[in-house]
C-alpha cells in the first residue's frame, strides 16, 4: 500500500477585506462581508481563506463568492464550497452544511492557487464586494423539468432532474417527499433515505438561488420500494489490514483479547508470482487458497471472537489477478474460489502501482465484480465491495477518477472507496490536519463521480485508510495522537471504514530496524496502541 509525494506547505498570513452586501426578498435582508486572507504561502503558490459573516439582524440562507485571478495562477484543490469555472473567472457557492449562517455568526472556505495572483473582481451572491452597487436578485429560478426515479431498495429511492436556470445562478435543491423536505442538494440527483420496504411514495424538487429564492415545484413522481433487504452498509467498520501468514502475524486470540478490534482486511491475494489465473497468498505458488488450512483457521477464530474479515486482493507489489486472468468469466471464478473458500460478504481491491491505470485489466476486474455481485444476488445473499486507492497531494488521483468511472461504465456496484491517506509526502508537525484536507477534496470529487449519491451516502461509502507510526516518506509521522485526532474526523461525517496499514506493526520495534518496518512502528507504543484507537469507531 503506497501512493506518491506531495509538497510540503509553509504558513505564513497576508489580509484582504472585501465589503459586500446582499439583499433578497425570500429573507429578511442582512449585510454580509467576504473576508480574504492568505493562510499559507510558499512563493510559487498560496492557500487562501474566505471568511463570510453575517453581520445583519437576519439569517441568511445561501451564498455565492465569485472572483477572477489573473493570468498564470489558477486555483487547484478547494474546501467547504462547490465550484464552477469559466476561464479564469471562479465562483465558490456554499455545499449543503454551510449555506445557512445565523445573525453575527461566520463561515468559511479554502483553496489553493498556484500562482501568486489574489482574487480581483469579487462578488458575493448579486453586490459587488466594495459594498457599492449591489442590486436586488428578485428572480427565482426556472422550475426544475425531467424529474424520474432512478433506482430504489427496500430503504431508499434515487431521483435525477434537469437543472434549473437563473439569472445570478443555482444554488440548490429541495427534495420533498409528500409535503416534507427530504433533503437539499447542490447537484440534479438525490437519493431519500430511511424509507419503509414495500411502501409507495412521492416525491417533488424545487430550486433555490443564493437569494433565497425559490422555484414552483416540479411535477411529482412516485416509486415504491423493494420488498425487504437493507441498503448496503459500506462494510466492516473498525478494520485494519492484517497480514496472515508475512510480518510475523500476532496470534488471533491476542488480537482478540488485546487489541480492541476484532475485524480484519486480510491482505493480500494474487495471482502466482510467475504467472496464472490462481488465487494465492502473498503471490506464493506453494500457498494456494484451495489448499489453504492456516488462514482458514485464522477466519474461524475471527468469527468465533465475533468479528468478521475481509480479504483483499492486490496490493502494491505482486501480480494482480485482474492482469493474470485472461477474460471476465475465468476472473470471476478465481475471486469467487476465494469468496467460497472463506464464506465471505466482504471483498476488497487494493489497486496501485501498474494496475492502477491499465485500462484492460481495470476493464476484466469490474465486469468480473459485476459477475460477482449476480452470483451473490441469485443466491439471495450480499455481497459488498471495497475500492482501496492511493491519493496525492488534491486528493485521488486522475488514474483513480478514471477508475471510478471504469466501474460505473461496466456496471460493477462499488459499495465503498477506501482512501490510503499516507506515503503521499505529508507533513509530520500537521499529519491530522492534513490528512483532512486531502480526504474533503476527495470527498468533493466524489461526490461528483457518484451524483447519484447524497453528500451523507458519499461520506458513508468512504473509507478512510492510514499508517500507523513511519511511513515510506520520511516527512510522515503517525502518532497516537494523530489516530486519535482522525478517529474524530471519521465518526464527525460518519464514514464507512477506518482502518490502518498494518496491524502486523502494531507493536514496538526490538533491536535494528529499517526507517519502515513491516513487523513494528517505529514509535514508542504499547502492544496494539493504534488498533485500540481505530476499534472506538462506530461510524
Amino acid at each position: 500500500m503506497r501512493a506518491r509525494p506531495r509538497a510540503l506547505t509553509i504558513l505564513a498570513a497576508c489580509l484582504l477585506v472585501l465589503g459586500v452586501v446582499s439583499r433578497g426578498p425570500a429573507r429578511a435582508a442582512g449585510t454580509l462581508t467576504a473576508t480574504f486572507a492568505k493562510t499559507s504561502d510558499w512563493g510559487s503558490g498560496y492557500q487562501g481563506q474566505f471568511t463570510i459573516k453575517n453581520n445583519g439582524s437576519s439569517a441568511i440562507n445561501g451564498w455565492s463568492v465569485a472572483f477572477d485571478l489573473p493570468s498564470g495562477s489558477s486555483v487547484g484543490t478547494y474546501w467547504d464550497a462547490l465550484l464552477t469555472q469559466s476561464g479564469s473567472h471562479y465562483t465558490f457557492k456554499n455545499r449543503d452544511y454551510n449555506g445557512a449562517i445565523a445573525a453575527g455568526a461566520s463561515t468559511t472556505f479554502g483553496f489553493v492557487v498556484s500562482g501568486s495572483g489574489t482574487p480581483t473582481g469579487c462578488t458575493l451572491n448579486d453586490g459587488s464586494c466594495d459594498g457599492g452597487g449591489g442590486g436586488s436578485d428578485t428572480q427565482a429560478p426556472s422550475t426544475p423539468s425531467g424529474l424520474t426515479v432512478t433506482g430504489h431498495t427496500s430503504s431508499s429511492v434515487s431521483l435525477s432532474w434537469t437543472a434549473s436556470t437563473d439569472n445570478v445562478g443555482v444554488t440548490g435543491y429541495e427534495v420533498y417527499q409528500g409535503a416534507s423536505s427530504a433533503t437539499t442538494v447542490s447537484g440534479t440527483s438525490a437519493t431519500v433515505t430511511g424509507l419503509s420496504a414495500s411502501t409507495s411514495y412521492s416525491f417533488k424538487v424545487r430550486a433555490k438561488d443564493a437569494a433565497g429564492n425559490a422555484s414552483a415545484f416540479s411535477a411529482t413522481v412516485t416509486a415504491t420500494t423493494d420488498a425487504g433487504g437493507t441498503t448496503p452498509s459500506g462494510g466492516l467498520r473498525a478494520a485494519p489490514y492484517f497480514m496472515p501468514l508475512d510480518n510475523d502475524p500476532q496470534p488471533i486470540s491476542a488480537i482478540v483479547s488485546g487489541s480492541g478490534v476484532n475485524s480484519l482486511v486480510l491482505a493480500f491475494v494474487l495471482a502466482p508470482n510467475g504467472g496464472g489465473c490462481t488465487p494465492t497468498w502473498d503471490g506464493d505458488a506453494a500457498l494456494t487458497v484451495s489448499s489453504d488450512t492456516a488462514v482458514k483457521a485464522q477466519v474461524d477464530a475471527v468469527r468465533a471472537a465475533g468479528g468478521d474479515v475481509a480479504v483483499s486482493f492486490g496490493g502494491y507489489n505482486g501480480l494482480e489477478l485482474g492482469a493474470a486472468c485472461s477474460d471476465a468469466s475465468s476472473l470471476a471464478q478465481a475471486y469467487q474460489q476465494v469468496i467460497d473458500k472463506y464464506t465471505l460478504t466482504h471483498v476488497d481491491f487494493d489497486i496501485e502501482g501498474d494496475d492502477l491505470g491499465d485500462a484492460a485489466g481495470e476493464t476484466r476486474r469490474f465486469q468480473a465484480i459485476k459477475i460477482l455481485k449476480q452470483n451473490a444476488a441469485a443466491a439471495g445473499k450480499k455481497l459488498e465491495v471495497s475500492l482501496t486507492m492511493p491519493v496525492t497531494t488534491v486528493g485521488l488521483s486522475d488514474l483513480d477518477k478514471a477508475e471510478i468511472q471504469r466501474a460505473k461504465d461496466n456496471g460493477a456496484d462499488i459499495d465503498m472507496y477506501a482512501v490510503m491517506v499516507f506515503d503521499y509526502g505529508g507533513p509530520a508537525a500537521s499529519m491530522a490536519a492534513d490528512v483532512q484536507k486531502v480526504m474533503e477534496a476527495a470527498h468533493a470529487q466524489l461526490a461528483t463521480l457518484r451524483p447519484d449519491l447524497s453528500d451523507a451516502t458519499v461520506y458513508a461509502r468512504t473509507g478512510l485508510i492510514l499508517m500507523n507510526g513511519h511511513t515510506d516518506q520520511p516527512s510522515e509521522l503517525f502518532t497516537q495522537d494523530t489516530f486519535r485526532t482522525l478517529l474524530g474526523y471519521a465518526q464527525q461525517h460518519h464514514l464507512g471504514r477506518l482502518s490502518f496499514w498494518a496491524l502486523n506493526r502494531d507493536r514496538q520495534c526490538t533491536g535494528t530496524t529499517g526507517w519502515v518496518d513491516g513487523k513494528c512502528s517505529g514509535v514508542t507504543q504499547q502492544p496494539y496502541d493504534f488498533a485500540k484507537i481505530i476499534g472506538q469507531f462506530t461510524g
